[in-house]
């Protein structure tokens, strides 16, 4: 199967290349997106600020329902700008000419290690190094030495749970895109992309719920 055309490598194929270039186009489209929604702030919202209140919105909503509303607005700002970057990422990956910057291994695996990072900090912090890793012995005292190894390796699988969820997904996109694309350019693309429209936003969605879900049991382990 032939590689998966893009303009940027008219320049060069390097791998490396391609990837940070479509990474900067994302974080440029996110950052612009920002700065046109805050550009004009008015008491009744419309356009890009309308747009993006909604989201914020929604992105509050989701954090009630996983840890309560004040928690999900000590965490808003993080989950949201996980979730800005890695839904416009995917939907790069949507036009033809882009590739995804998700459909590369290293941009889910550096989102997830930052998630993965930030929620044991914030566990560490917020309940103490004792408490917080007390948390993963178990109930029952005598199951200590068969919990706690199961936990780290628990803790450990959500990297591969966050980024290889993502990546597998929107790199299965891609060549779905590129054989549809192949077999049939003109007749038959729209179902195509309005399906993979779709999936780009759900995958944004179930990063930042997990994201909410991790930052949650962290640092609510004293109600265990």
């Amino acid at each position: 199967m032939p590689e998966l055309f893009t303009f940027f490598g008219l320049v060069t194929h390097d791998k490396t290349f391609i990837y940070i270039t479509h990474m900067v186009l994302s974080a440029a489209i996110a950052l612009l997106l920002v700065r046109v929604a805050m550009s004009n702030l008015q008491l009744v919202p419309k356009g890009a600020q309308n747009l993006m209140e909604a989201y914020i919105g929604g992105v509050l909503k989701m954090g009630t329902d996983v840890m309560g509303k004040e928690e999900a607005r000590r965490y808003l700002p993080l989950v949201a700008t996980i979730g800005l970057f890695v839904g416009i990422a995917n939907l790069v990956g949507v036009v033809p000419g882009f590739e995804a910057p998700t459909a590369f291994l290293e941009m889910p695996l550096t989102l997830a290690l930052v998630v993965f990072v930030y929620y044991n900090f914030e566990g560490i912090r917020r309940q103490g190094l004792i408490k917080y890793f007390k948390h993963f012995l178990g109930p029952v005292w005598w199951l200590y030495w068969l919990m706690f190894p199961i936990e780290i390796v628990s803790h450990f699988s959500r990297l591969v749970s966050l980024s290889f969820r993502l990546f597998g997904n929107v790199k299965g996109d891609d060549m779905f895109l590129m054989v549809i694309l192949m077999l049939a350019p003109w007749l038959f693309p729209t179902i195509p992309f309005a399906l993979l429209t779709f999936m780009a936003f759900l995958q944004a969605f179930i990063f930042m719920m997990l994201t909410y879900v991790y930052l949650g049991s962290a640092v609510a382990t004293e109600e265990h």
